[in-house]
């Protein structure tokens, strides 16, 4: 599986040690940035991240951000992206299972770096369900975000 990563300045140290544990995991990794410490708006990192989810070129994407909450807000701006903010395990899974998520967003001042990577991997792990009444909150939120249903 192939995971599109990022992180602005505020999760840039964690997102080595996520980078290395995922390609060790065996996934291959796709890094779009932040390369340094330097200040980025997280919309910046987010947007190739949400791109490469979108055009199939990753299979999930992973945002690193202060709280997660900015990155979050911004890659749900992105139509057909799913980003769900996990900073417990069960969110982590069930984002996935039952709201077929494609994109986790961490908050690395929030989460340390082992849980950081707990949380990771049980997102990487599921798989969404595809039970009729998950399905059918999907394609609602599809419609919604087309205006198709407001």
């Amino acid at each position: 599986m192939r995971i599109a990563l990022a992180a602005d300045h505020a999760g840039y140290l964690l997102k080595a040690p996520v980078a290395d544990a995922l390609r060790a995991w065996g996934y291959e990794v796709a890094d779009h940035g932040t390369h340094s410490g330097d200040v980025v708006d997280f919309p910046d990192v987010v947007l190739p991240v949400c791109r490469a989810v979108l055009n199939r070129e990753a299979e999930r994407g992973i945002l690193l951000c202060g709280t997660g909450i900015g990155a979050c807000m911004a890659a749900n701006k992105v139509a057909g992206i799913r980003a769900a903010l996990c900073h417990d395990l069960h969110s982590a899974h069930q984002a996935v299972e039952h709201d077929d998520a494609n994109v986790m967003c961490l908050g690395a001042k929030i989460v340390g770096e082992w849980l950081a990577l707990d949380l990771i991997r049980a997102f990487l792990d599921a798989r969404f369900g595809g039970e009729e009444h998950f399905q059918r909150r999907i394609d609602k939120m599809a419609a919604i975000e087309s205006g198709r249903l407001r």
